[in-house]
Order: structure tokens, then C-alpha cells, then sequence
């Protein structure tokens, strides 16, 4: 009686064991699928940001050089300003 008892308990321990190793191997593969997902988003956006022709870069070298040209634009205006206020005052004076 005590020896069928044990194989019994032995039994359901092993039941128990194996339920428990297909569970964990469903939640590796859970793992592993989101693993492939993450994967598939970081190359995503890496392409965002690294494409050379619409990429986050790509994006900061263009407004980087709209800015330098807005900057000379502006110094251009302010001098021919400022050239034309020296001019007034020159010739108001003499």
C-alpha cells in the first residue's frame, strides 16, 4: 500500500515536472517571438534614422545647411542695412 502511495506521488511529480518543463519551453518561445519582433522594430529604426535620403541625419545635414544659408541671408540684409543707415547719416551730415 505505501509503495503504490509513493509511486502515485512519484507520478504526479513527474506529471507535475513535465507540465512545467512544456510550460516554460511555451514561454522560450513567447521569448523568442518577441525577441524576432524587437528585432524587426530596432531594424526599423535604424533605417529611420540612418537612411542617407530621408533618415533622422539626413534631416539635421539639411537643416544644418538651411541654417547657414538663412545666417549668411541675414548678415547680407544687416550689412546692407547697416550700409544704408551710414549712408543716410553721411549725407544728412554733409
Amino acid at each position: 500500500m505505501k509503495k503504490d502511495e509513493e509511486n502515485m506521488n512519484a507520478s504526479k511529480e513527474m506529471q507535475d515536472l513535465k507540465e512545467s518543463i512544456v510550460d516554460l519551453s511555451h514561454q522560450i518561445q513567447r521569448m523568442s517571438d518577441k525577441q524576432d519582433e524587437m528585432l524587426e522594430d530596432v531594424k526599423k529604426i535604424k533605417e529611420a534614422i540612418y537612411n542617407p535620403e530621408e533618415g533622422l541625419y539626413a534631416r539635421v545635414r539639411d537643416l544644418e545647411q538651411w541654417q547657414q544659408g538663412a545666417s549668411k541671408f541675414i548678415w547680407t540684409v544687416g550689412l546692407a542695412v547697416t550700409g544704408l543707415i551710414i549712408q543716410a547719416v553721411y549725407t544728412g551730415l554733409f
